[in-house]
């Protein structure tokens, strides 16, 4: 059983809900439009409705009732003892989405963490017969009631997860400092989930990541190479899909991965072009993007699923500057992925350059600072005892070498 509750109940949240109860393994058998101006303190949807609602869970013989909103925890426990079912609200049922889904060992603690937090607030008089009771021998109580314990079990268990979290944004930030000791750029995929962004780095890497279609199919974050060229390439980092009103726990809970987002040089915002409501969601994907703090990461739109389009061919779309800005593709059949290629090709070429040098025996500082700076590709001696190296970096990594006159570029 559905509920969309609230004044805004557009044929998009309609949908998405539907979709993310399917997501979850629910079978929607009917749905319920409530409209108000403002949420009653007691249901969330008014007196009428609920009795509305409580008929059609008879008739349908339903077992759980999922709100499109968020619910307080009285007015979850309220909605239960008047409906005689389980009552979810929107943040519940995504984060029961999460559990299934993950798979890593990051994962798992993101959800739980997320979980925990979510539940923290839901432990209202739920443990009313073990709190203390008054009177003689034989009748008092436990010294903590049941209640307290579960919330200090709770905190406690929180606490755990952050610092296990903290150890793994830990290790994250090393591979991503060693990344950028390299010079290898890193392009993070963000989009609106099922717009096609684990089907894309299947398409560009051959990953093998899980793709379906269905909301929110994968959740670990995927690190792949993707060749631009002869001794060049970048990482491709996938992240969990975007959705409206994403919960604030996942967004805190994911903030490792998210990370990725944060310190990547390009964005891909992998939009599903044939969608009715297409700008509703990058909407909603930029505003995201804002709340994590990688707004002022660059951006190419990549304009999925055109087979999906009648008479829609693979182009490229440039901004007032000339540059890049639109890719349309479709990564189910792989027209237009060259595009994506070369639209990485010119928005990250002035970042990578390639130089073949020489350096003398008596060159080993300028050997090691090259390491430091750069990523070298190969490197060979002669027969003088000194180095053939290949190199590749960033103009700023290797301006030095302007000044260097002992270093010769072949």
């Amino acid at each position: 059983m559905l509920v969309y509750g609230g004044s805004d109940t557009d044929e998009k949240a309609i949908s998405e809900l539907h979709e993310l109860a399917k997501s979850a393994g629910a079978q929607p058998v009917a749905a319920l439009i409530s409209k108000r101006d403002q949420a009653d303190p007691r249901f969330f949807i008014g007196r009428g409705k609920v009795e509305e609602l409580a008929h059609l869970v008879s008739a349908d013989e339903a077992e759980l009732v999922i709100f499109n909103n968020s619910l307080s925890p009285s007015q979850e426990r309220n909605l239960e003892n008047e409906l005689k079912v389980r009552v979810l609200d929107r943040t519940g049922l995504i984060l029961d989405i999460f559990a299934q889904r993950a798979q890593s060992y990051e994962g798992k603690l993101q959800v739980e963490l997320a979980q925990l937090r979510h539940l923290s607030t839901r432990l209202v008089r739920g443990w009313t017969h073990l709190e203390r009771q008054k009177g003689g021998i034989g009748l008092r109580g436990p010294g903590e009631t049941q209640l307290e314990t579960d919330k200090r079990l709770i905190g406690k268990r929180i606490s755990q997860l952050g610092k296990r979290l903290d150890k793994v944004d830990r290790q994250r930030g090393q591979g991503r400092r060693a990344r950028r000791r390299s010079e290898v750029p890193v392009v993070g995929l963000v989009g609106y989930t099922n717009a096609g962004k684990s089907t894309l780095i299947n398409a560009l890497t051959g990953a093998g990541v899980y793709a379906a279609d269905q909301l929110f199919a994968t959740l670990d974050p995927t690190l792949k190479r993707f060749p631009l060229g002869p001794d060049r390439y970048v990482i491709l980092a996938d992240t969990v899909g975007f959705v409206r009103d994403l919960p604030h726990e996942l967004v805190a809970a994911f903030r490792s991965t998210l990370q990725e987002t944060v310190e990547a040089d390009l964005l891909l915002h992998v939009i599903d072009a044939s969608d009715t409501q297409m700008q509703e969601t990058i909407a909603e994907v930029d505003r995201v993007i804002q709340e994590i703090g990688a707004d002022a990461v660059p951006q190419v739109r990549v304009m999925n699923k055109i087979d999906q389009m009648a008479d829609m061919a693979p182009h490229l779309d440039r901004d007032e500057s000339g540059r890049i800005a639109q890719v349309w593709v479709s990564a189910q059949t792989g027209a237009g992925l060259d595009l994506v290629a070369d639209a990485l090709k010119e928005r990250l070429g002035g970042r990578m350059l390639v130089r073949d040098l020489h350096l003398g025996p008596a060159d080993g500082h300028i050997r090691a600072t090259l390491y430091r700076v750069t990523r070298v590709i190969r490197e060979s001696h002669d027969e003088q005892g000194g180095w053939l190296m290949r190199v590749e970096g960033t103009c700023e990594s290797l301006r030095f070498l302007e000044s260097r006159p002992e270093i010769l570029v072949i």
